[in-house]
């Protein structure tokens, strides 16, 4: 069992046999995946999150404490020593690729043709290439070549 699993006994899992509904339970709002996405991109304070988003106080600050108390981010205090931040656990920097998925699902079905967005570059200022998943041997994945096996 994941430690962000075992930091959460109490919550009340929407399907507890299934990875991707606990998955959402934590993070599956909006609000916590626009937080996550800005985390990634260097927000650290609250200020930071809430111009960013455009989130209300009160749901931000839900959204921190929960994305706190389950091991995605932590709090730590800033270099000027003055207020506390934000920073990704190995747990949240884990969602990459979840973000990433999300972006360029976006990239080509949430915008008509031509219409300008955000691009995510690599450090060398390169378009990320698509994700696309393979099995061990190479395979190309999708729905016609998966399923869903119970562990019980």
């Amino acid at each position: 069992m994941s430690r962000t699993a075992t930091r959460a006994p109490d919550l009340d899992w929407t399907d507890p046999d299934c990875p991707v509904a606990r998955t959402l339970d934590l993070v599956g709002d909006r609000w916590s995946l626009l937080v996550i996405r800005d985390a990634m991109d260097g927000a650290r304070s609250f200020t930071e999150f809430q111009r960013r988003t455009g989130i209300a106080r009160n749901i931000l600050t839900d959204r921190l404490r929960k994305l706190t108390a389950h091991g995605l981010l932590a709090q730590r205090t800033a270099p000027s020593g003055r207020r506390q931040e934000y920073v990704l656990t190995s747990a949240g920097r884990a969602l990459f690729p979840v973000i990433l998925t999300l972006r360029q699902w976006g990239e080509r079905h949430a915008f008509a043709p031509g219409e300008t967005h955000s691009v995510l570059v690599d450090q060398h200022g390169t378009p990320v290439p698509e994700i696309v998943p393979t099995s061990a041997d190479g395979t190309l994945l999708d729905t016609d070549t998966t399923r869903v096996q119970k562990t019980r």
